[in-house]
């Protein structure tokens, strides 16, 4: 959870590291989703279009990093913006290391706002996705 009187410009946060994904987590997000494409859930099909396998559902990740900013926002802030860009594949057997950099704190009509940069990443320098977001302090 963020301390506002605490944050600095720069600031890496306290990363939040996803355990690997599974091919079964895939299959229950198809079901929660209502995205039945074969790509993240049949091997064979998969395969027939020239991937090595299953790929996870971009919008997996985007779930992976709304967790963990909502997890930084804790009790003491609430989003008031989230975008995401999806970068390179996520596969079962990936683990998402998800992170922030604090881009900007400012006051806007007495209240406070923090801007964080977010990424996902499946090993350094491997980003499955990567956004921003902007925190209201309350």
């Amino acid at each position: 959870m963020l301390e506002f009187k605490s944050l600095q410009e720069g600031q890496k946060l306290e990363p939040l590291v996803k355990p690997a994904v599974t091919k079964v987590q895939l299959v229950k997000y198809a079901g929660a989703s209502g995205d039945f494409n074969p790509l993240h859930t049949d091997d064979a099909f998969a395969q027939s279009i020239g991937m090595s396998g299953v790929i996870a559902h971009g919008m997996l990740v985007m779930g992976f990093l709304g967790q963990y900013m909502m997890d930084l926002a804790g009790t003491s802030a609430a989003p008031t913006n989230f975008k995401m860009r999806f970068g390179a594949m996520t596969k079962p057997g990936d683990e998402i290391t998800c992170s922030a950099i604090v881009k900007k704190i400012y006051k806007n009509e007495a209240k406070q706002f923090v801007d964080l940069e977010l990424y996902a990443e499946k090993a350094p320098g491997k980003v499955v996705g990567f956004g921003e977001a902007t925190l209201q302090m309350i």
